[in-house]
């Protein structure tokens, strides 16, 4: 593909009957829909920097709450790499709010950050920006991922610059997603030298420039309302090594070692103009195969673990008979790594798929194991998916979230109800047959004491899952929103230990 800067599209005005702004998403005061409302009210910017950061292995707002996340992917992966060409704007955050969800993960290319070895392209970033700003308007917050696939449009993917490639001029057969990842030699040996360290053209490390450019990124939106986290590489690629680290159970400390350190020079280069947002640290990406990581420690302040979690048999055609009890496995093996090291979750990417039996099972997981999720994606022709258009929400951001450019069915398993803020410590939630239940002790997680009387927690509950309405019971507390709104808030009552709140079906 040229890499020329396409013009923008068309924007589309949309806005959505909003109030008051708690958290991340604003209460509405109407029935929210599963397109927005039209109207003449703009919602109130929310600042992620004040809402959401990290205590230990739990996400907090500003009030101290436990905050969870549910969202999608939005990563546009053709030139000029921004959302906002891909008809991406603000019709969508406002179809994204009504429907409950408040968090994004957003693809920043690095060819399009740093298109020449040490020049930055701040146009690109101020695009990017943009689609920020116009999701946090919405009351949805963002996570910056540095996303890849198959390292470069050399080997039919995205990511790196082109003159970050070194592959020293080895066979590069044509073999796609993901075939070139296990039998493209030319690859495997532009991130060997990637992860070697080894010189561009101007002598400068490729891991060196990865890291200033990532500092670039971090000084410029590091104050940015929106968002609340920066994920440092989307799925690495383990090289000639990935043979090793393919062994179920056994990892690959050598290469893990490797992508351990090249995390420890973007995170310095990062808290050096950013001294406090979150930065994302992934595993391999056969990690979400072979359940395992020997990842080290990341030393810098502010560190999560993110990870991914798709179905081996069912990404190869062999059905989803099996895919629970391995879903399970690598939510396991997350937990036991963010465990060890003190960190929190966050599930950035699962589904992909139009499997709704396999959707229902991940999110079932994600709620069993109290975790936030980003579920991938927003929109379809993904190149670099086996499922180009079946794994998009939105078939195309240049239409309207409506009508048959929504896959409805997948809508009505990725919005379900979830706390979105919990004034205490989650104990459990779920949601079955229509009833969602949410149980929480009022004691502050990441610190001591309890809540005081009246403090509030809120719960999404969108409006595909009760067209008739929904009734709620309350142990421990009261309801002060309206009824019928998308947005539950519980005060608890004096004297509470424990909360239960329960929604059903009108």
């Amino acid at each position: 593909l040229p890499m020329t800067r396409h013009p923008r599209p068309m924007r589309r005005v949309a806005t959505v009957v909003a109030g008051t702004v708690v958290l991340g998403a604003a209460v509405l005061t109407a029935a929210a829909l599963t397109s927005p409302a039209r109207g003449s009210v703009t919602p109130k910017q929310v600042s992620a920097a004040a809402l959401v950061h990290q205590t230990g292995q739990v996400l907090l707002d500003a009030q101290g709450r436990v905050v969870v996340l549910h969202g999608l992917n939005e990563v546009f992966k053709v030139p000029p790499y921004e959302p906002a060409a891909s008809g991406f704007s603000d019709d969508d955050a406002a179809f994204l709010q009504a429907n409950g969800f408040n968090a994004m993960r957003v693809g920043v290319i690095w060819a399009a950050v740093e298109p020449q070895p040490g020049v930055y392209d701040d146009a690109y970033l101020a695009s990017i920006q943009q689609t920020v700003q116009t999701l946090a308007a919405h009351g949805i917050v963002s996570v910056l991922d540095f996303h890849q696939d198959l390292y470069n449009e050399t080997f039919q993917g995205e990511g790196a610059p082109a003159w970050a490639v070194l592959d020293h001029g080895l066979p590069n057969p044509a073999l796609g997603f993901p075939g070139n990842y296990f039998a493209n030699p030319a690859e495997d040996a532009a991130w060997d030298s990637f992860f070697a360290n080894a010189k561009a053209a101007d002598g400068v490390g490729l891991q060196d420039h990865y890291a200033r450019a990532w500092a670039h990124v971090a000084a410029m939106f590091g104050n940015q309302p929106g968002v609340f986290g920066y994920e440092l590489l989307n799925e690495p690629w383990p090289g000639t090594a990935w043979e090793a680290c393919a062994v179920p159970l056994a990892g690959c400390p050598a290469q893990d070692m490797q992508l351990t350190k090249f995390y420890q020079r973007v995170a310095r280069a990062i808290r050096a103009v950013d001294p406090s947002t979150t930065m994302w640290v992934e595993p391999n990406v056969l990690f979400s195969y072979v359940d395992t990581t020997q990842l080290g420690r990341v030393h810098s302040p502010d560190v999560g673990f993110a990870f991914h979690d798709y179905c081996g048999p069912q990404a190869i055609g062999l059905g989803s008979a099996t895919c629970k009890p391995l879903d399970d496995l690598s939510i396991s093996a997350a937990k036991t790594y963010a465990g060890k090291h003190h960190l929190p979750l966050l599930l950035t990417e699962w589904g992909a798929t139009t499997d709704l039996t396999n959707l229902t099972e991940v999110r079932d997981l994600a709620d069993h194991f109290q975790l936030s999720w980003l579920e991938w994606a927003y929109t379809g022709n993904d190149k670099t998916s086996a499922s180009p258009n079946g794994q998009a929400l939105v078939f195309d951001p240049t239409l309207p979230p409506t009508g048959s450019n929504v896959d409805t069915s997948k809508l009505a398993v990725l919005a379900e109800p979830y706390p979105q803020a919990v004034a205490g410590t989650p104990t459990s939630w779920q949601f079955r047959n229509g009833v969602f239940t949410l149980t929480y002790a009022t004691t502050r997680a990441g610190g001591s004491g309890r809540f005081p009387a009246g403090s509030t927690t809120q719960v999404a509950v969108p409006a595909i899952q009760y067209p008739a309405g929904y009734t709620v019971a309350v142990s421990g507390g009261t309801v002060t929103s309206a009824a019928g709104a998308t947005v539950l808030l519980v005060a608890s009552a004096a004297g509470a230990k424990t909360i239960t709140v329960t929604v059903s079906p009108a």
